[in-house]
């Protein structure tokens, strides 16, 4: 079994084992070295996935791969949440992260340009249309995309911690609002 069909049916299984648990499987993917390969699964779910959803998920996983017995090498098993700055995968990424800051870089040059940083507006026919910080609006084509990530913006991050701080420390202190 070559690679990529190695991957395929990783993501396959991890797929249902994720369906069986509530779960949404982000991505799956085969990297490493081909005498010792990683096996990396990221999951999701509404209010994130806790540690328990990722020992749940690599262990059933983990059992199948063991039985199946279908990578002929010893490998290890990555399961964990996309992070803050999740990858983009598919067409529905895009949709659900309508609004968000990204960076994708483009296969081929789009306009002149491969790398692109800003917002992505929503999706039109097979295309990501997004507002780059360079070079404005663009439309990249799904295709066309080798990598694609959420940005967060770190500092306005610190701005809203620091909003939930002083409303906790308003509201502890008796001069909150209280209806």
């Amino acid at each position: 079994m070559g690679q990529a069909s190695i991957e395929e049916r990783v993501r396959e299984l991890a797929e249902q084992i994720c369906i069986d648990n509530g779960l949404e499987l982000v991505h799956a993917e085969l990297a490493g070295p081909d005498g010792h390969p990683i096996v990396r699964v990221f999951i999701d779910k509404a209010g994130g996935v806790t540690h328990e959803d990722c020992s749940e998920v690599s262990n059933h996983l983990g059992t199948i791969l063991d039985v199946e017995d279908f990578i002929h090498s010893p490998y290890t098993l990555e399961v964990s949440s996309p992070g803050l700055e999740r990858g983009l995968y598919k067409r529905g990424d895009y949709e659900r992260f309508s609004g968000s800051l990204a960076k994708i870089r483009a296969r081929e040059a789009i306009n002149g340009q491969r790398n692109f940083r800003g917002q992505i507006l929503g999706v039109e026919d097979n295309q990501v249309i997004f507002d780059d910080r360079t070079s404005g609006r663009v439309s990249i084509p799904l295709n066309v995309i080798a990598k694609a990530n959420l940005e967060v913006d770190v500092e306005e991050e610190f701005r809203r911690a620091r909003e939930r701080e002083q409303e906790l420390a308003a509201g502890k202190d008796g001069h909150g609002k209280h209806n």
